[in-house]
């Protein structure tokens, strides 16, 4: 196994989709520190690229201007502001005042400063040493989002801490959380607000360990499975720039998105032919269905509150990787505009993935097989308790896969022990349980499938009326028009899918050449429609949205979700009704993971998976993997062989 990470020397050539260098940060923070951002009270909540126009990427690229865009908060006003500085110039081209009460997401040492102060303030150390803990050392405040329940924040930007405790040093806090209790923090004012204390419920004292030390000895009857490319990996890493087999791509990373993907094209004959514009996850909610009142808030956006890109791990290579290996790093920043550079934080790598193909000839014994493989590009972020991995999938074939894997620890509650909640599930008879949630994701896709004029279609299949011999079925195609016919449900019962296609170019039998998108893990939130978290989270109430391309409209809860009463976003914009046949367009899949918690997912949640896929369909003229070297035997077999 190795690894390498590409580095940025001085004397290579930045394109205009590299994400901001930690120099590049630093030189817009000095310059707005310099200017308009000049008081010690403001906080920089993300520096990152500002992407430039489709327009200017189709021009000359030394040309384009490199622009950082910054969100800020002044701390002394509570008021929040957006900028956009030119790195060349050294000028600040945009300084924007954001409506009264915006919240841009949580900064990384805010999470720290709430623990600190909450632990520092009298009133909370009397409240938690009347449930028994005070060791403040075993104390753990976990600050959530506020979100939004119908009582007015009056301005102030708010974090509702949860609180757990260790029995000892190494001990699993989530087996032991402070249940009914509850601490709102001013992060702006820097103080408790609030303690809300809903009744003493005594914390459960039967441990939930996972490190060695506690389970006993690890299992023998596993060999070595080693993956060795004794040639090296297939891709070849220009900068940002990735080659692999027929794919070509651009990677970007962001603190909210984390992983981006630019430009990917794939080398059809002599022709790259584009696919996809731009590809990323732009949203992920968690909602609770507990009513208890410490549960039902829980309802936390962790791209859009909590930056999920800035919470990346750094990458170890035979943990979290396997094989042969690139790294690319990710650079954030603290809220006073440090960068922070996130070693590792994205792995790319080949996996093998069985047979791309295979056909037995039984009437002349001949066969042929070919096997498949695939390009995978991930991060992981840890979420207080949850992991979450995120993987694009590249296929040979043209397919596209994204992947999100869930492990990590459950946010559990208590319970009077001898009691179990219909509303999760009891971990042990102690009084602990974890109620049951969602996992909802969003991915926005720029679609540029062979150009920017494209169209979709929603694909059903129908049994006919006249059907004399019963089993008669096809499927039907009905072109969405506008926005408002493009806010979609999946139905498996009629094997729903849907297809982007472009008028302009036509296969082999003059059928418009086309990408499909497969349904999978299509779930939506469980919520009622008057639920707060239903307004705030509009877009995961359906499972696809089609939108004319916007380079504003970037995040389906819209800009800033951390607090918000909701309507934003995708709602808003589609209110609008524009045309979305034969236009620049962008869709919008959303999908996840209804967890109903399982004993089996405690003291450590096994991975779990959901995603879906984008398969051409109808983009090429026939098979694309068919030139597929066979697959080299070991000794004493065949794969494949020529008819006798």
């Amino acid at each position: 196994m190795t690894a390498t990470t590409p580095a940025r020397s001085a004397t290579a050539t930045v394109h205009p989709l590299d994400p901001l260098s930690a120099t590049e940060i630093t030189r817009a923070v000095a310059v707005l520190r310099g200017g308009p951002a000049a008081a010690d009270s403001f906080r920089f909540v993300s520096v990152t690229l500002a992407e430039p126009a489709k327009e200017a990427l189709r021009g000359e690229l030394s040309a384009v201007p490199r622009t950082a865009f910054a969100v800020l908060i002044d701390r002394a006003t509570g008021s929040a502001h957006e900028a956009d500085v030119d790195l060349g110039a050294g000028t600040v081209t945009r300084w924007t005042t954001l409506p009264a009460g915006t919240q841009p997401a949580i900064m990384l040492d805010e999470f720290d400063e709430v623990e600190r102060a909450c632990k520092a303030d009298p009133r909370v150390v009397e409240v938690l040493a009347g449930r028994g803990l005070t060791d403040l050392d075993l104390v753990c405040i976990e600050p959530w989002s506020a979100g939004y329940y119908g009582v007015d924040d009056e301005g102030r930007r708010l974090m509702r801490a949860l609180v757990y405790t260790r029995l000892h040093p190494d001990d699993n806090p989530y087996a032991h959380p402070a249940e009914n209790l509850v601490i709102v923090y001013d992060l702006n004012a820097g103080e408790v607000v609030e303690i809300e204390d809903h009744g003493v419920v005594e914390v459960p004292r039967v441990e939930g360990n996972y490190l060695p030390r506690h389970v006993g000895p690890a299992r023998t009857d596993l060999k070595p499975l080693e993956i060795v490319q004794p040639d090296g990996p297939s891709f070849d890493v220009d900068g940002h720039h990735v080659r692999w087999a027929n794919w070509s791509f651009r990677t970007g990373f962001t603190a909210r998105e984390g992983v981006v993907l630019h430009q990917l094209r794939y080398r059809d004959g002599d022709e790259d032919r584009s696919v996809l514009h731009r590809a990323s996850l732009v949203e992920m909610v968690v909602p609770y269905g507990d009513p208890s009142a410490v549960q039902y808030r829980k309802n936390a956006f962790d791209a859009g509150e909590y930056n999920i890109g800035a919470l990346a791990n750094s990458l170890a290579l035979g943990c979290d990787c396997l094989g042969e290996i690139r790294y690319f790093d990710g650079v954030v920043t603290d809220s006073h505009g440090n960068p922070v550079t996130i070693r590792n934080a994205v792995c790319m790598h080949e996996e093998d993935d069985s047979i791309a193909w295979k056909h037995y000839d039984f009437r002349d014994d001949s066969a042929e097989v070919r096997r498949s493989r695939r390009l995978v590009v991930s991060f992981i972020a840890t979420v207080a308790n949850y992991e979450y991995g995120f993987y694009w999938h590249l296929y040979l074939d043209g397919t596209i896969e994204f992947l999100v894997k869930a492990t990590g620890i459950l946010s559990t509650a208590g319970q009077p022990a001898g009691q179990k909640s219909r509303y999760g599930q009891t971990l042990n008879n102690g009084g602990l349980y974890a109620p049951i949630h969602q996992h909802i994701f969003n991915v926005r896709l720029d679609f540029a499938l062979d150009g920017t004029e494209n169209a979709v279609y929603e694909v059903e299949t129908e049994v006919p009326q006249d059907n004399p011999i019963g089993s008669c079925f096809y499927t039907v195609d009905r072109l969405l028009e506008r926005e408002q016919d493009a806010i979609r449900l999946a139905d498996a019962s009629r094997h729903r899918f849907w297809k982007v296609v472009n008028h302009g170019r036509r296969n082999l039998v003059g059928e418009p050449v086309a990408y499909r998108l497969v349904p999978t893990d299509a779930i939506t939130l469980a919520a009622a429609p008057d639920a707060h978290v239903s307004a705030r989270a509009a877009f995961a109430t359906n499972t696809l949205w089609v939108t004319a391309y916007d380079p504003q409209e970037r995040f389906p809860a819209g800009e800033y979700p951390n607090q918000s009463r909701g309507g934003d976003g995708l709602p808003a914009w589609t209110a609008a009704d524009r045309e979305i046949a034969d236009r620049d367009l962008v869709v919008w899949y959303t999908f996840g993971m209804h967890h109903v918690v399982r004993l089996e997912d405690w003291p450590v949640m096994p991975r779990q998976h959901v995603g879906f896929a984008l398969q051409p369909f109808g983009f090429f003229d026939r098979n694309p993997v068919l030139d597929l070297p066979r697959p080299v035997p070991h000794a004493g077999t065949a794969c494949c062989h020529e008819p006798q």
